[in-house]
Parts: structure tokens; C-alpha cells; sequence
């Protein structure tokens, strides 16, 4: 089966979280000794025919592509020449295949310089469709006052900003995990992403970058299951928040479908933000293969809360109307 086979709201799917570990960035790394392929996770080994089958299997037409970068550089230069390298293979992947991939350009919440090339570099010269970036970093979180420079000239380009937790901050006394033996993707990563958006909502920054556009993974994490709870308690956080403002700053973030959708979890999400918001996304090749094509997609094609045309607009028409450069 391939995506032209599929018809109706699934037709043409938009994956925004399709996670892309270019093999020559990892060659790149492995020869400098930065990283072990074989010490790295199996979903760093990114396959051009693998997501294509993907992609045809569950009718996506068309993947954003995160550029990950997975060492510990810090040297300025080295960080530099890895992102080109990372890159410059997504670019090559995209102009082999222009209708089925695109990608968007890292920025750095630790480097203002970096990000600034990664803009030139990604944007303006190899065409990515809009920025990613962590939700955090070394407990800073993203929209702290240490970024507004870079938020600035973000919202100056009207920047799509994926967002997506990478490192939690550890337990107490620095032991790890806040819970052992249970990996942060579980649970923690949800937690980072919350914290995240509760911090842009707390600093005003989508009102003060009112062009900005924030995309939330995992269906925002735990955020549109406690908006009550952030409504309720608004005004004890500092600064405050008027309940008021809370319910229509939920409004202004976009929600990507990677893991959330479900009978139970689908209906929160409605209640609290608008329909149109929401973003198919697979969190591929972390999530693997056969759980995109035999649970989360099917899953969501069959969620009773979802109306077809709730689907048509998350599976595409969301996507296309926040990234117009994808309707290629």
C-alpha cells in the first residue's frame, strides 16, 4: 500500500515529529570520536527506505524531519561543522525527494551566535520550513529571559518553533531520574514539555513575539489535562496570570498527535484547545515502526472523538495551513 492508496482524511498525512539522525552525521561523529554507533540507541539509525515504507504504509505524504545532533560538543566551531553536517544531509534527503520530506533547522537555547547561523544556514539557504528546539536545557527552560534575544529574531521571521524535551533534570541529589526504572520518555519528558509552556505562558511571551508559533509534542504533555488547574491557580504563580488569559494562551500553541490519542485523552484535548491546532505526528523511529502502523495511526483514524473532519484538518490541512510551503 502506498499514501495515494489511502483516500478520505487520511489522504496525504503531514507528520510534524519525524526524529532524523543523518548516517553522515553519525559518520561524522564516530570518527571524531564523539559518539559509539554501537553505544547509540537503535532508533539513531535512520533509514531512508525504512521511513519511506513508513510513510507509504500508514499514508503519510509528507515528513518534517527534526535534525538530531546527539553528542556533547562544546566547542563553538565543533558544534558548528556538526549541525552543517546534520544539516546539509537533511537538505540532500529533501531535494531527492521534494513532495515527501522537509525539515526543520535546530536553534540553540544555549547559543544566540549558532542559532543565528543555523537561521541563515537552514532557512534562508537550504529552505527548512521553521526552527526546532528543546524544551529545556540544563534546567533552563525555553522562554526565559536568557532568550529573549534569540526569541526576538525568531519572531522577526514569524518562526514555526517545534519544540520536544531532550534531558530532564535529575532527581534529588542529582540520581537520576525523578522516578527509577522508569525511562523519561514515559512520563518526564511530558513533565518538561508542561513546564515548558506554563514558562511562556508565566513570561508573556506570546504576547511580547506574537508572531511566533510554538508546536507542543505528545499532545502538550500534561498541559491540557491540568488548564484547570493553571486557571484556578493562575494568580499564585509570579508573575501571575489572570484565569482569564490562561484558557486563550492554551489557543495560540499547536499540539501534534505523537502518543496522546486515545479514547480517554482525546476528549481532554478538545475541550481544551481549538481542533485546528492539532498536528499529526508519529515520534518516528523512537516510536517504532510497527507501533505507528499497527496502533497509534490506526488508533487515531478510529478515535470516536474525532469527526472526519477533525481528521482531514490534524492529518493535513492544519499542517499545510501553518507551513503553506509544504503544499508542494
Amino acid at each position: 500500500m502506498t499514501s495515494a492508496d489511502h483516500d478520505g482524511p487520511a489522504a496525504g498525512r503531514v507528520d510534524v515529529h519525524h526524529h532524523f539522525t543523518a548516517p553522515a552525521w553519525l559518520d561524522w561523529a564516530e570518527e571524531r570520536g564523539v559518539v559509539s554507533r554501537e553505544r547509540l540507541p537503535w532508533w539513531t539509525r535512520w533509514d531512508l527506505d525504512a521511513a519511506l515504507e513508513l510513510m507509504d504504509k500508514t499514508g503519510i505524504g509528507t515528513s518534517v524531519m527534526t535534525v538530531a545532533m546527539l553528542g556533547r560538543l562544546r566547542g563553538h566551531a565543533e558544534r558548528r561543522e556538526s549541525a552543517r553536517v546534520a544539516l546539509q544531509a537533511a537538505a540532500e534527503v529533501v531535494e531527492s525527494h521534494p513532495a515527501r520530506f522537509a525539515f526543520f533547522t535546530p536553534v540553540f537555547l544555549d547559543d544566540l551566535e549558532l542559532s543565528r547561523w543555523s537561521l541563515e544556514y537552514g532557512l534562508d539557504e537550504l529552505g527548512a520550513v521553521g526552527v526546532s528546539t528543546r524544551t529545556s536545557m540544563d534546567g533552563v527552560y525555553l522562554g526565559d529571559d536568557s532568550h529573549d534575544r534569540l526569541l526576538a529574531e525568531l519572531n522577526e521571521r514569524s518562526a514555526v518553533v517545534s519544540t520536544h524535551p531532550m534531558d530532564v533534570p535529575a532527581g534529588a541529589g542529582g540520581a537520576g531520574a525523578a522516578l527509577p526504572g522508569v525511562p523519561p520518555f514515559v512520563c518526564d519528558f511530558l513533565v518538561d514539555t508542561t513546564r515548558a509552556a506554563v514558562n511562556l505562558i508565566k513570561g508573556g511571551v506570546l504576547d511580547r513575539y506574537p508572531n511566533l508559533t510554538f508546536v507542543l509534542p505528545h499532545g502538550g504533555g500534561f498541559l491540557p489535562y491540568m488548564a484547570g488547574r493553571l486557571e484556578l491557580f493562575g494568580d499564585r504563580l509570579t508573575p501571575g496570570i489572570e484565569p482569564g488569559r490562561v484558557r486563550d494562551y492554551l489557543h495560540r500553541f499547536y499540539y501534534d498527535t505523537a502518543g496522546p490519542m486515545s479514547p480517554s485523552a482525546t476528549p481532554t484535548l478538545l475541550a481544551t484547545v481549538d481542533p485546528g491546532r492539532i498536528l499529526f505526528g508519529t515520534d518516528w523511529p523512537p516510536t517504532p515502526a510497527h507501533v505507528v502502523a499497527d496502533v497509534t495511526t490506526p488508533a487515531l483514524d478510529g478515535d470516536p472523538a474525532l469527526s472526519e473532519r477533525h481528521l482531514r484538518g490534524i492529518n493535513r490541512d492544519n499542517a499545510l495551513r501553518l507551513m503553506p510551503a509544504l503544499a508542494r
